[in-house]
C-alpha cells in the first residue's frame, strides 16, 4: 500500500513538473536588448513594461531584459531585430543617424523642451509618421520613452557657457545631424553610445561629455569631471521596437498586451524622466561637480548659432519628410 502512495506521490510530482515545463515551453520569448545600466531611470521603467506584458498577457509572452550591451551592441540592436535575431530592443533617437535621419526631430537645440509637447507625443500625428518610417526599415514600434528634455554638458577644468568655449573641444557626439550647431561652435564631436562616453572621458579621448542630466548621475560622470553645464538642449527619447513578423504571429491577447504596456510606459518614462532630472544637479554637486544651470541669455546666445546648422542639416538629411514632419511637430507646440 505505501508502495503504491509512493507511486502514486511521484507519478504526480512528475506530471506537475511535466505540466510546468510545458506551460514554460509554451510562453513566447521575447528577448529585448538595450545599452543603459540598470540604475538608469528608463531602465526601470523598462522593467517595469516587461513586467506588465507577461501579466496582461497571462504568461503567453516571456519577456526577457538584456540591458547594459549584454545581448548585442546599440549599434547592432536595430538590425537584429529587423533580421529576426532578437525579438526586442531598444535604441535611442539619434543611433539611427543616417538610416533613418528623421528620428533626430526632437533633436533641434531648444526646440522640443515643452513637458505638454511630451506628453502629447504618443499616439500623435508625429508619432505616427515615424511609426511608418520605422516599419520601412523592418521594425514595428512599440512605446515611446523620453528619457529627458535636461541635456548636461560635462567638461573638466571650466564650464562650456557661451559659443566661444567650445572652439577646438572633442565632444561627445550624437550624430552628424544633431552634431551640427556644435561644429558651428567650432567643437569637434565623436558619435559615440552613452556606455562608451565614461571611459573616453577618462583617456582623454574626448573632452567633454553630453548626455541627459539623470545618465551623468547613473553613469558616474562626477568621477571623470568636474563641471557640468545643465540646459533644455535636446528632447531625447528611447524608443522600443519589434520583429514585425514576430508581432504578426502573436496572438490578439499578446498583441493587446504590448500595446496597452506600450503606452502605460510612454506615460510612465515622462514621469521618471521628470523626477529623475529634478535630482540630478544636486545629486551631482553632492558628488563635488561644480554646476552651473544655463540663464536666459546664455541659452540665447547658443540658440543664435547652432539652430540654423541643424535647420540645414537636418533640412538636407531628411528631404520633404523633414518639412511635413516639422510642421506635425509644430502642431504638439501649438495646441
Amino acid at each position: 500500500m505505501n508502495t503504491l502512495i509512493k507511486f502514486a506521490s511521484v507519478a504526480g510530482l512528475l506530471a506537475a513538473v511535466s505540466a510546468g515545463t510545458t506551460t514554460a515551453q509554451s510562453a513566447e520569448a521575447m528577448r529585448c536588448s538595450h545599452q543603459l545600466p540598470p540604475a538608469h531611470h528608463i531602465a526601470v521603467v523598462i522593467d517595469k513594461w516587461a513586467a506588465d506584458i507577461e501579466a496582461a498577457s497571462n504568461g503567453e509572452i516571456d519577456v526577457q531584459i538584456f540591458g547594459s550591451n549584454s545581448l548585442t551592441g546599440a549599434k547592432q540592436n536595430a538590425t537584429s531585430v529587423a533580421k529576426g535575431d532578437i525579438e526586442c530592443a531598444f535604441s535611442i533617437n539619434p543611433q539611427w543617424g543616417k538610416t533613418l535621419p528623421l528620428m533626430n526631430v526632437t533633436l533641434g537645440p531648444f526646440a522640443v523642451s515643452s513637458l505638454d509637447a511630451l506628453n502629447k507625443w504618443d499616439g500623435s500625428e508625429a508619432a505616427q509618421f515615424l511609426e511608418e518610417k520605422l516599419l520601412t526599415k523592418g521594425v514595428k514600434n512599440v512605446t515611446w520613452l523620453f528619457t529627458t528634455r535636461s541635456t548636461a554638458i560635462t567638461s573638466s577644468g571650466k564650464a562650456l557657457i557661451a559659443p566661444a568655449d567650445f572652439a577646438g573641444v572633442k565632444i561627445r557626439g550624437l550624430g552628424p545631424v544633431p552634431d551640427a550647431g556644435f561644429v558651428a561652435m567650432g567643437a569637434a564631436p565623436s558619435a559615440m553610445s552613452g556606455s562608451k562616453v565614461y571611459q573616453a572621458l577618462s583617456t582623454n579621448v574626448i573632452d567633454a561629455g553630453l548626455t541627459d542630466v539623470s545618465a551623468a548621475v547613473s553613469r558616474k560622470y562626477y568621477e571623470v569631471q568636474d563641471h557640468v553645464t545643465v540646459l533644455p538642449l535636446f528632447s531625447v527619447y528611447f524608443h522600443g521596437y519589434v520583429n514585425p513578423k514576430w508581432y504578426d504571429g502573436l496572438s490578439d491577447v499578446a498583441k493587446a498586451a504590448i500595446d496597452g504596456a506600450g503606452k502605460k510606459a510612454a506615460i510612465w518614462a515622462i514621469e521618471a524622466s521628470e523626477v529623475s532630472a529634478a535630482k540630478a544637479p544636486s545629486a551631482l554637486t553632492a558628488k563635488g561637480m561644480k554646476v552651473h544651470i544655463a540663464t536666459a541669455a546664455d541659452i540665447a546666445a547658443l540658440k543664435a548659432v547652432m539652430v540654423p546648422a541643424f535647420d540645414k542639416a537636418f533640412a538636407d538629411a531628411s528631404g520633404e519628410d523633414g518639412k511635413t514632419l516639422i510642421e506635425l511637430v509644430g502642431k504638439l507646440q501649438s495646441n
